[in-house]
């Protein structure tokens, strides 16, 4: 989720990369694009793979839905290119550098593509942009005007082994900071990791701001970068002393959040920070029972967070192939709430619609996750973020084995330099 990053490449990479993308396509429909002389219109729809295998891949979920529009829409064929959500950014952003337009993007990253006036505005491609919910409006708008629209959303908990608990005489869920330090000392005595700090590439960003977050901090303040604000780094000078103690597994800056999610599955690791695609991969691996584990409100410097970290994923409509009415019909479609229920449920990822999350609110295990939502704080939307992003992925994790005054200053210079 949240893959919002631009980078430059050079024109042989950028050749390679739209390779790729086409390499990574699944068609239904027409394979070619615009209108043909019978009158037919194929719309391109791009999509990120939140898949694990070819059995949930989502060019499966998307050729579901495009195989039911056509039925009733035998004037619109639509072609699903799928990609890796990890690769997804660069090579939506090689296809536009190439004038390889699509019509439809869902994977995130819209920003740029706005304020290049590529994109119609949410109102016009939509005919109720008001059920989409309304915490991520702000995130999805440029110069007052919304064009990301969420299609996938996601929220974040803490997660906690109850089993390591009870071996570690720990008697409650950690609240604070201080009850982090400490019952992570006691599940390092066991000999598993006390608490998992996935600050490697794969999503640094959201870890990171997590624990900003619990200080009373994050990445912005009135809309202006303050990475290196007095809170964050009394967060990060906090995760210092955690991974100098040896309470987290070793390196954080080079582990990302998949490898520590599987981890903890295994039962190896005491407290992690997650969403609710940690659920399936608990699951899976058959180790821990429904009651050896669960979720709380994440920990703060002085109690459990209100405020916790909001993503979402947007779909985002394009204007070069003038196919707006086309592009009205596929997502008035594909926005059902029955098309929203079935994604979730699959990628165990949470509704963008009000309708929809009316209607999961009472799951037992979305529902949590659900009530966080209204509160969540969403990553910063301006075209800058998309390349402060990409150097805090980079380059945080050594805020916790370096000087955290010193990573996050650096940060906080390239967000203004990116920002001005």
């Amino acid at each position: 989720m949240d893959k919002k990053f631009a980078r430059r490449i050079s024109g042989a990479a950028l050749a390679a990369a739209a390779a790729l993308a086409l390499a990574a396509c699944s068609s239904s429909g027409s394979s070619s694009g615009g209108n043909s002389s019978s009158g037919t219109t194929t719309l391109k729809l791009v999509v990120a793979d939140y898949g694990t295998g070819p059995s949930n891949a989502s060019a499966k979920y998307w050729d579901g839905i495009v195989t039911a529009f056509e039925k009733v829409h035998p004037n619109i064929k639509v072609n699903v290119t799928s990609i890796a959500w990890t690769n997804f950014d660069q090579q939506v952003q090689t296809m536009i550098q190439n004038k390889q337009y699509p019509d439809i993007t869902e994977g995130d990253y819209f920003s740029n593509y706005a304020k290049d006036g590529l994109l119609y505005p949410a109102s016009d491609v939509l005919s109720d942009p008001g059920n989409l919910l309304q915490t991520f409006q702000a995130q999805g708008t440029y110069n007052g005007t919304q064009y990301g629209m969420p299609f996938t959303t996601s929220s974040r908990t803490l997660f906690y082994n109850k089993k390591l608990f009870t071996q570690a005489g720990i008697t409650s869920a950690p609240q604070t900071w201080a009850d982090i330090q400490t019952d992570a000392a006691k599940i390092k005595k066991l000999g598993d990791v006390g608490f998992g700090l996935p600050l490697g590439s794969e999503e640094a960003q959201a870890e990171s701001l997590l624990w900003m977050l619990g200080d009373g901090g994050g990445y912005q303040t009135a809309g202006k970068y303050t990475i290196n604000s007095a809170a964050n780094v009394t967060a990060f000078t906090f995760l210092k002393g955690l991974v100098s103690a040896g309470d987290t597994e070793p390196n954080p800056g080079t582990v990302n959040r998949t490898d520590l999610w599987q981890q903890f599955a295994q039962g190896k690791i005491g407290m992690i920070n997650g969403s609710p695609a940690l659920i399936p991969i608990i699951q899976t691996a058959g180790v821990l029972q429904s009651s050896d584990w669960t979720s709380v409100p994440i920990a703060g410097k002085g109690g459990p967070l209100t405020d916790t970290l909001g993503v979402c994923d947007n779909v985002a409509a394009f204007k070069p192939n003038g196919h707006e009415a086309q592009i009205k019909e596929f997502l008035d479609f594909a926005y059902q709430d029955k098309y929203q229920l079935q994604f979730d449920k699959e990628y165990d990822l949470l509704p963008a619609t009000t309708t929809a999350s009316k209607a999961l609110a009472s799951d037992a295990v979305f529902g949590p996750f659900l009530t966080a939502l209204p509160n969540s704080v969403q990553y910063p939307s301006d075209t800058s973020w998309a390349n402060v992003k990409a150097k805090i992925q980079q380059t945080i994790g050594t805020a916790v084995t370096g000087s955290p005054s010193t990573e996050l200053s650096q940060l906080q210079q390239i967000a203004t330099t990116s920002a001005s």
